[in-house]
């Protein structure tokens, strides 16, 4: 594949995806084809539920840190 020809690459792209939701190609990968896709709902929905268990300092303090470690990658970077 020529990693420049954004053709080749989007075809990649979309034959991920498709084997991430085919249940033959799921089943080629010794998984079961049900877990696969009842995982797949469940963890789209599991930030916003530990969200809805944490109270509202702790939200702050997660929040607070994931802020610092963002903007110090981004001085670091810069400099």
């Amino acid at each position: 594949m020529s990693e420049k020809d954004p053709n080749e690459f989007a075809r990649s792209v979309l034959d991920q995806i498709i084997a991430k939701h085919d249940p033959e190609a799921i089943r080629e990968q010794g998984k079961d084809p049900k877990a696969v896709l009842s995982g797949l709902k469940g963890g789209a929905k599991g930030g916003q539920i530990r969200a809805q268990n944490l109270s509202a300092q702790k939200r702050k303090a997660i929040a607070r840190k994931a802020a610092n470690t963002r903007w110090s990658k981004t001085k670091s970077k810069q400099s």
